[in-house]
């Protein structure tokens, strides 16, 4: 671990015990997942300071009510703290060294922790590719594994907001062991502002804002692309699901309003199209598997009745006090029940309609 993981994983502590223990592990799993730098201590620090100084209740909701009058003593006590945090680092990271890598245990797929030591433990072949944009100089870079047998069917998994990490390369992995050839696409490639691959690190009120400008048809259009590709793979079998991931299971299930082609759905905790008439043109059955504690789980119910109503097969799952339950494992105990259900649930539901 370096110096600068170290330290701002120290900085998280400057957040509300509360919100450290329902989405610290959410947090801790980023901060494992991405190259961080020493700028992103900012980021934290200044998210921590913000739920401290507005003091809200246990909630995604933040109210500035109140922040100036607390502000100067806890900006100093900050900088203090900070101070004496960064000398422990230092030295922490000289007396103990960087350490073996921590991996997933046997039938559970990869966190937001593990996913490093579980690709670096893998024995499955995995390559990036830049796949070709019909009618354009654009590439979309796509992490592909194979798994042991010669064909299979093939998982498309479209990542969260922070693009195609450490952590989506090993769940794709982690599909590839189960028996399906994966390919993991890279949809923020060129998407920044600068014209960058949009690897905005910690810092949501940066990247948010980017990834849900990207419209419909750049989306589509380069999930096509990807898919075409691996269709002509000599491993690929010929039938194709997709599974996305937050962001990427709201991309997935618009896709598949899209796409008529797909032969299944796996939608984590990503929120469903805003215009119901897209419900009816989904051909694909979809599997939905929500955290309680995210806002699109309240809107399981009326997207149940709308599915139903527009004919299409829509298999929901709430997990009852569980967050982005596969990234995030550790911490709160309701996220690993929820991956030890929703995992296997996952690979029978892709079984049954690809084929294995």
């Amino acid at each position: 671990m370096t110096r600068v993981r170290r330290l701002v994983r120290w900085a998280t502590r400057l957040y509300p015990r509360w919100w450290r223990q329902r989405y610290g592990a959410e947090l801790d799993a980023l901060l494992d997942d991405v190259d961080l730098r020493w700028r992103d201590i900012g980021s934290i620090v200044r998210g921590g300071m913000l739920m401290r100084l507005t003091r809200p209740a246990p909630t995604y909701v933040v109210s500035r009510k109140g922040q100036v009058r607390r502000a100067v003593p806890l900006v100093l006590a900050a900088v203090a703290a900070l101070q004496v945090g960064a000398i422990l680092a230092v030295a922490g990271t000289v007396a103990r060294g960087a350490g073996p890598l921590p991996t997933s245990a046997a039938g559970l797929p990869p966190s937001g922790a593990t996913a490093r030591g579980d690709l670096a433990a893998s024995p499955r072949r995995g390559e990036l590719v830049d796949v070709e944009l019909p009618g354009s100089a654009v590439r979309v870079p796509t992490w592909v594994v194979y798994p042991e047998q010669s064909r299979a069917p093939v998982v498309m998994v479209v990542h969260d907001l922070y693009g195609l990490s450490d952590w989506v390369r090993s769940v794709a992995d982690a599909f590839a062991a189960e028996g399906f050839v994966a390919v993991a696409p890279d949809l923020l490639k060129g998407m920044a502002p600068d014209g960058g691959d949009g690897r905005f690190f910690i810092d949501g009120m940066r990247i948010a804002p980017t990834v849900n400008a990207i419209g419909a048809r750049v989306r589509t259009s380069r999930l096509d692309a990807v898919r075409t590709w691996a269709l002509g793979l000599p491993a690929a079998e010929g039938r194709v699901g997709i599974v996305g991931f937050s962001w990427g299971g709201a991309a997935s299930l618009a896709y598949a309003s899209e796409q008529p082609e797909l032969d299944a759905v796996v939608v984590f905790y990503g929120a469903v199209p805003g215009n119901e008439s897209d419900y009816g043109r989904i051909a694909a059955p979809v599997l939905g598997l929500y955290g309680g504690d995210l806002p699109t789980a309240a809107t399981v119910s009326r997207t149940t009745e709308a599915m139903a109503a527009a004919g299409t097969s829509y298999e929901a799952i709430v997990y009852e006090g569980a967050t982005v339950f596969l990234k995030a494992q550790e911490g709160l105990a309701a996220n690993r029940r929820a991956t030890k259900d929703g995992w296997p649930r996952t690979l029978a539901f892709l079984r049954e309609h690809l084929g294995n």
